[in-house]
């Protein structure tokens, strides 16, 4: 055989006699490669995102925790190690019973307010009329007002003096003088409780209303035929559709309100006597008013335990109501 035969013949047929494959493609030559490549490329973002503003945080505060953090440190760049003395400080402290009892207290009578007011106004507005959109827009209006002014208008709503609640009760004459909403240790919890709930409501309304808007028509009308209807039909057929819903619902609300802080700070500032004073806004106070990194960064990693507890709860049910 000539060398032109040969170079008429090319490379493959050159391949195909001595018997060996051809090379095989890159991972990032094919297309699996590529679209893999892409996911990564896409993803790589979001996830140099949480390392630097989430995860970096949580590991560093789990870290103070166990240090002798303070101002000073800034300034010498050492933080003594002293295992659980942070933890054990806390844990022991007077004001710690006071605060784990409000943080019970807030949480429970928040998420309960919020949601028994959120699911009859969802199951209201689930009915057609007039306006509805327009009313529906309205309700999401507490949720999109920035906290801090809602803070600022509760607390003017609030004032002992010269407050609109008082003088509405006042004209009314349902109370005697002015009752201290913000300033007594009897009624201050009660009223950042009410202020919660108020802010709480439109998101417990919407999700709410959102899995009603799933539960088919046709169920009400296959019940009324067998007299199923007002509180009936509730308790039959929407209570238990709806109860996955109820369920993310509730534990996304636990979370939620295990960390409020701003509008604790806002209304009282965890007084009076401590009587609204949360996990969050003594771990607040630890770190930025005395300045005890170390024993603020254990008490809101004990927060944080919390509402990984929880968290735990609504990826489960989230599961469920997923597979329901």
């Amino acid at each position: 055989m000539t060398d032109a035969t040969l170079t008429a013949e090319g490379p493959a047929a050159s391949t195909a006699r001595s018997g060996s494959a051809p090379p095989r493609p890159r991972w990032w030559q094919t297309s699996a490669g590529r679209s893999r490549l892409f996911q990564v490329l896409a993803l790589g973002p979001a996830v140099v995102y949480l390392l630097a503003f989430f995860g970096y945080p949580v590991v560093r505060n789990l870290v103070m925790g166990f240090q002798h953090y303070t101002t000073k440190t800034y300034y010498t760049g050492e933080a003594p190690w002293v295992g659980l003395d942070n933890y054990s400080a806390v844990l022991g402290s007077s004001v710690f019973t006071q605060a784990m009892l409000n943080t019970l207290l807030f949480t429970v009578g928040s998420l309960l307010g919020q949601f028994v007011i959120g699911l009859a106004i969802a199951v209201f507005f689930r009915r057609r009329f007039p306006l509805s959109g327009l009313f529906r827009s309205l309700l999401l209006l507490p949720w999109l007002i920035p906290l801090i002014v809602s803070g600022a208008v509760w607390r003017w709503i609030l004032d002992q003096d010269h407050g609109a609640l008082n003088q509405f009760l006042a004209a009314l004459h349902l109370t005697e003088g002015h009752p201290g909403w913000l300033s007594t240790t009897s009624l201050a919890l009660v009223a950042v409780i009410g202020v919660n709930i108020w802010i709480g409501i439109p998101f417990n309304a919407t999700i709410l209303y959102g899995g009603l808007q799933d539960i088919p028509e046709e169920l009400y009308e296959a019940a009324a035929l067998d007299g199923a209807t007002g509180w009936r039909a509730f308790r039959h057929v929407t209570w238990p559709l709806l109860r996955p819903v109820v369920s993310v619902v509730l534990v996304l609300g636990i979370v939620y309100t295990l960390k409020v802080l701003d509008i604790i700070l806002g209304l009282t500032g965890g007084g009076p006597a401590n009587a609204t004073q949360t996990l969050a806004t003594q771990s607040y106070q630890l770190s930025f008013q005395t300045f005890d990194f170390g024993q603020g960064a254990a008490l809101s990693n004990v927060l944080i335990v919390m509402s990984l507890v929880f968290a735990v709860l609504y990826l489960r049910a989230n599961r469920r109501a997923v597979d329901e």
